[in-house]
């Protein structure tokens, strides 16, 4: 019996490193998986945007050709239309000075094709020349006025689309980052190896009985003024209160406590001690009476 007892002793002495060997390949394999899920998820992201992105600079070169075309087409329409006001203009004189025949409207443009230097054929054609100037200049002034209207409205949507592109890459950048960290905490949570209490280096139970005095606390002060002294156990969730640095453990291994590893510290609770994550208030390891 005792035989068999030591040979079952042996073999899960022999089994526990190798079974402890798989879980962390497991646990490895694991994250592997995760990163490739996640670098797949914003490939797939980027390549959505990108081509949003080619959408809209298509929209924009078509809103670039539209506007040149009716740049040319304003541009070819003036030529037709001083003809049309110096007609305005000759018809209006003829109805002002019909009394005086019509001259100006019908006799004198026919008088003038065989004068160019009739005084009055220059002045009219002076005035036909300002009226062309100003009636196309306003036209072209707003046609200009409209164009930068539609650029300033166009740039504003684009940097608009921009932002909101700039501030959705920053949400999924954050969101992935924030899900790597609960992963890593929870692949740490899950390899904290709670073993360490069989290790001769952190008997804290026999250095207490040779060091009364280092557990020997004050008094302990709740965060909250109606709380009462309840366990908390593994897996628990405190308020953040509980884990402020007040409580923290500066110098675990002066209570023969294992270096807390990074996100976590070790906290007082009472004459309890507890292994906390500082990001989520999860409680990871915990002993009970630990002082006096």
């Amino acid at each position: 019996m005792r035989k068999a007892l030591m040979s079952l002793i042996m073999a899960a002495t022999v089994m526990t490193p190798i079974a402890a060997e798989a879980q962390m390949r497991d646990r490895g394999e694991a994250r592997s998986q995760r990163a490739e899920s996640r670098s797949e998820s914003r490939a797939e992201r980027q390549s959505q945007r990108s081509e949003a992105r080619v959408q809209r600079q298509a929209v924009r070169a078509e809103r670039q050709s539209s506007r040149a075309e009716r740049q040319s087409a304003r541009q070819q329409a003036p030529a037709a239309q001083p003809v049309a006001v110096a007609q305005r203009e000759r018809g209006n004189r003829g109805d002002r000075n019909r009394g005086d025949s019509g001259r100006r409207g019908s006799i004198y443009p026919q008088a003038w094709q065989g004068n160019p230097n009739d005084p009055a054929r220059q002045r009219y054609e002076r005035l036909e020349r300002q009226n062309q100037y100003r009636y196309g200049t306003r036209e072209q002034r707003r046609d200009i006025r409209q164009d930068r209207r539609e650029d300033r409205r166009e740039s504003r949507q684009d940097r608009r689309e921009d932002r909101r592109d700039w501030r959705r890459d920053r949400r999924d950048d954050r969101r992935d980052w924030r899900q790597d960290r609960r992963a890593d905490r929870r692949d740490w949570r899950n390899d904290w190896n709670r073993g360490w209490r069989n290790d001769r280096r952190y008997d804290w139970n026999s250095w207490r009985y040779r060091n009364r005095h280092i557990y020997r606390m004050p008094a302990y002060y709740s965060p909250y003024r109606n709380h009462r002294y309840s366990r908390f156990s593994i897996g628990f969730l405190l308020e953040p209160l509980f884990y402020s640095n007040r409580y923290w453990l500066n110098d675990p291994y002066q209570y023969r406590l294992p270096h807390a590893p990074a996100g976590t510290q070790w906290v007082r609770y009472y004459n309890d001690v507890l292994l906390v994550d500082v990001y989520s208030g999860e409680v990871v390891d915990v002993i009970y009476d630990f002082f006096w």
